[in-house]
């Protein structure tokens, strides 16, 4: 792991950050065979059979610009500055960058805020990955939740397109506002960082501004371990949504009213994916309520011996033969000479039974010369006669437990 974050860091300082969704799954991938590293390698193979449909998903996601922006496009701006202004009093970009923001001097949370923007891109994908790595449950769980809110963003996009607040100040709808989510990496020397960030914004789409997905992708977060984490983590995942409002609003990328409606967009999607999962646990539920009764039936079915029928499958208990179990279990004829569920006298005649085609007859004569071996001669019968059993030969096997004595 320490050789793959150095890779990382060297990638990032010399090339940029893997904003591309495929260059993103590459890093995943290598960071997962750097944590299981002792894993064969079909192992790591299963890696691309699970997010092969996330990464499609990412490439389409990557198109929409082209979907939702053309040239002709004229994006919705004055429905999400009347309601900010509604709610505030001012417009929050407005207001923040002119008492936080120099553009002669960079601040601490300048640079703050370029790692809590970046981390949008990183954030869903390195969580996604730990939750495979550690629980492939979780890990589908987690993914519905946020594939369907990125394809409620994305529809929104081509449906409503939007412009954020440095397009408005560009087009003098409100004050002159900068654009300052990669000013922070140009002050600690990562010139790479900034400059690849700024190229990813330029391929960006320029109108998905309604609803924030960087907000409620950082909310998805935070929301799904809310509810699997302690009490006391609470606070601190929820300083991440907190972190990543004041970010994108400071550096003019969302307007507050584009992140209450992300919010919305979250809850909708854990509430439907919720229910879906709900309805599938009982659906398959009653599948394997109707297999095992469908079992059940078969199993227990009633075989007329009569008629000669084998009984494949069925189990028949209680009825000892010759010291055989019908169903194939040996035992003791000393200890259970007398068949389950039968009285003395009763003749039990199944026909042939299961696959071994034991024929078992009539059990009471044979049981009756069993104990009259046992007792040395004689047994009365049901009408009161006698069966004597002929005396065994001196030294002859005997089969079962030696006569008492005395």
């Amino acid at each position: 792991m320490t050789v793959v974050g150095l890779l990382f860091v060297a990638w990032c300082v010399t090339v940029g950050l893997p904003t591309d969704p495929i260059l993103a799954s590459i890093w995943l991938w290598v960071l997962t065979i750097g944590w299981n590293n002792g894993r064969h390698w079909t192992h790591h193979l299963r890696f691309l059979r699970d997010w092969l449909p996330v990464l499609v998903f990412l490439v389409l996601y990557s198109y929409s610009r082209g979907w939702a922006y053309t040239s002709t496009t004229v994006p919705h701006v004055y429905e999400m500055l009347t309601i900010d202004h509604a709610i505030f009093g001012v417009t929050p970009t407005v207001w923040l960058q002119q008492h936080l923001y120099d553009p002669n001097h960079i601040h601490p949370w300048d640079v703050g805020v370029s790692f809590v923007y970046f981390s949008h891109f990183l954030t869903v994908y390195i969580v996604a990955a730990v939750l495979w790595l550690r629980n492939r449950a979780a890990w589908g769980a987690f993914m519905r939740r946020w594939m369907l809110l990125t394809f409620a963003g994305v529809s929104t996009y081509i449906l409503w397109p939007a412009a954020p607040p440095w397009w408005a100040a560009k087009y003098g709808l409100i004050e002159p506002v900068a654009r300052l989510s990669s000013r922070g990496f140009n002050a600690i020397g990562l010139h790479g960082a900034g400059n690849m960030l700024n190229h990813a914004q330029l391929g960006a789409n320029p109108v998905a501004a309604m609803p924030s997905l960087h907000f409620a992708f950082s909310l998805c977060v935070a929301g799904f371990f809310m509810t699997r984490l302690r009490k006391r983590w609470i606070p601190l995942l929820a300083l991440y949504p907190l972190a990543m409002a004041f970010t994108l609003s400071y550096c003019g990328e969302h307007h507050v009213t584009d992140m209450i409606v992300g919010a919305l967009y979250v809850l909708a999607s854990f509430v439907l994916v919720s229910v879906g999962e709900r309805l599938w646990r009982r659906r398959r539920a009653r599948r394997a309520a109707g297999t095992a009764a469908s079992d059940e039936s078969r199993a227990g079915t009633s075989v007329d011996p009569a008629d000669g029928a084998r009984v494949e499958g069925a189990r028949v208990e209680g009825v000892r033969v010759d010291g055989v179990r019908v169903d194939g279990a040996a035992v003791d004829p000393d200890r259970d000479a007398e068949p389950v569920g039968a009285g003395r006298g009763e003749a039990i005649d199944v026909g042939p039974v299961g696959r071994g085609g034991a024929d078992l007859g009539s059990v009471d004569g044979r049981e009756r010369e069993a104990t009259a071996q046992r007792t040395g001669g004689t047994e009365p019968d049901a009408g009161g006669s006698t069966v004597t059993a002929e005396p065994e030969a001196a030294g002859a096997p005997v089969s079962g437990p030696p006569a008492a004595r005395g």
